[in-house]
């Protein structure tokens, strides 16, 4: 089966600018010189959750985190103690449910930045037999449906936040959220597109400064390599080039903490076919083209 779509922590496919700049440890307070080739950094976003954090996209997303140490305190919050072993267990790694806000709130304490890549994920229903053309059918599990996820859970997420004063919140959504008839609704009728839309308003009235990245179908391939294409309502579904890695979409997630060019902007994300075009390095510039709060 293939779309042409795919969510932060959904498996369908239906169908740098070089500055060396002194950069703060987050744990002495001293400063040191950096120049990986990427940093252009006006100021260091000290403590991030990751939520989702055991997602193929959040689990990246962490991964990475912890790659910048010097730059960053990784933590990540997972829903099961199963998810936070598969991620190495350690003791930055929180467990708790976004439905239900007094789980959350240790892992959200003394946070100065938010990366939200929670999302509902459908199952599919048992007896399908593709020898026969017979197309999938999908389901959410009770309690776990869009609504419950993607706007209740992001909102508590949102919520709490703000509560402990998050300087940036960093939103992985999906295109296709401007026709309510994008086939992705459809699955499992839980009109997932339609309540991530509505998490994504919420958090743009929340008066924090957010970037909200709406990623095209999401590829499981190495990032780094190919040229990042900006859009706005949906118009690159209507191209060729609607996909992106995982990869890339977790690099720009921490990209846009660095840059004030990322705050209070809304984008859909996708990438050229690898080599085609030059590979995305100056992310100052990729942000500074976006032109939409919403």
């Amino acid at each position: 089966m293939a779309m042409v779509l795919g969510l932060a922590r959904f498996p369908l496919t239906i169908s740098t600018s070089h500055s060396l700049r002194l950069l703060p440890n987050p744990r002495t307070g001293s400063r040191r010189s950096s120049n990986n080739g990427q940093l252009s950094v006006s100021a260091m976003a000290g403590t991030v959750l990751v939520t989702g954090a055991g997602g193929r996209t959040g689990q990246i997303v962490y991964k990475k985190l912890k790659e910048r140490s010097e730059q960053y305190v990784a933590r990540g919050l997972v829903r099961t103690k199963e998810s936070k072993e598969n991620i190495g267990g350690a003791d930055d790694v929180f467990t708790g449910d976004i439905r239900d806000t007094e789980s959350i709130l240790p892992a959200f304490q003394s946070i100065d930045a938010l990366i939200i890549l929670t999302s509902a994920v459908p199952k599919m229903k048992p007896g399908f037999d593709p020898s026969k053309g017979e197309r999938p059918e999908f389901y959410f599990e009770e309690g776990s449906f869009p609504e419950q996820v993607d706007w209740i859970g992001q909102k508590n997420q949102i919520d709490a936040a703000k509560d402990v004063g998050v300087k940036h919140i960093v939103l992985v959504g999906s295109m296709g959220g401007t026709d309510v008839n994008n086939p992705l609704n459809n699955i499992g009728n839980g009109k997932i597109l339609v309540w991530k839309r509505k998490a994504e308003q919420y958090l743009a009235d929340s008066g924090i400064p957010y970037t909200i990245i709406r990623a095209g179908g999401l590829q499981d391939k190495d990032g780094g390599l190919r040229e990042l294409l900006i859009g706005k309502d949906d118009e690159l579904l209507k191209t060729e080039t609607r996909t992106i890695a995982r990869a890339d979409v977790a690099e720009v997630c921490i990209q846009a903490l660095q840059f004030e060019e990322a705050k209070f902007k809304a984008f859909d994300l996708a990438s050229k076919p690898e080599g085609s075009g030059t590979p995305t390095k100056d992310f100052k510039a990729l942000f500074a083209q976006i032109t939409t709060r919403f």
